[in-house]
């Protein structure tokens, strides 16, 4: 243990958890990169040549070029995602199935109307609806 002081342990440790941001941080840029439909091929063909030959500087020039739009690609793609969850979950517990009440009162008034049903069957169902 007297060969290795505690100063070193974590100095060792910090370089350790830096390298292993810097790996998320390249990882994050190459999703990125190929999620973006907005880049042609070409772009992310250069854009890859120059991430991987000049890792640090490449993915720093990313950030700086493009960060702002990852962020909001990232934002879009995350309510994208939250908009379909909702969207399956009220399909599951079948409210989507349901019309409204709105809905509803207009089919009643369109059946009104058309003399499907008469006034006093109108205002049993509307006031049904409304209870």
């Amino acid at each position: 243990m007297d060969d290795y002081p505690l100063l070193n342990i974590f100095l060792t440790t910090m370089w350790f958890f830096i390298w292993i941001l810097w790996f998320m941080l390249l990882f994050r840029v190459f999703a990125d990169l190929f999620r973006d439909d907005s880049v042609s091929g070409w772009g992310k063909a250069g854009w890859s040549i120059f991430v991987i030959l000049l890792p640090f500087l490449g993915v720093f020039v990313y950030l700086i070029a493009r960060g702002k739009g990852m962020g909001m690609r990232e934002t879009a793609r995350v309510q994208q995602a939250e908009q379909e969850f909702r969207g399956y979950v009220q399909e599951a517990a079948g409210e989507s199935k349901k019309p409204s009440t709105a809905q509803e009162l207009a089919h009643l008034a369109e059946l009104r109307r058309s003399g499907d049903i008469s006034e006093e069957e109108y205002q049993r169902a509307k006031a049904l609806v409304l209870s």
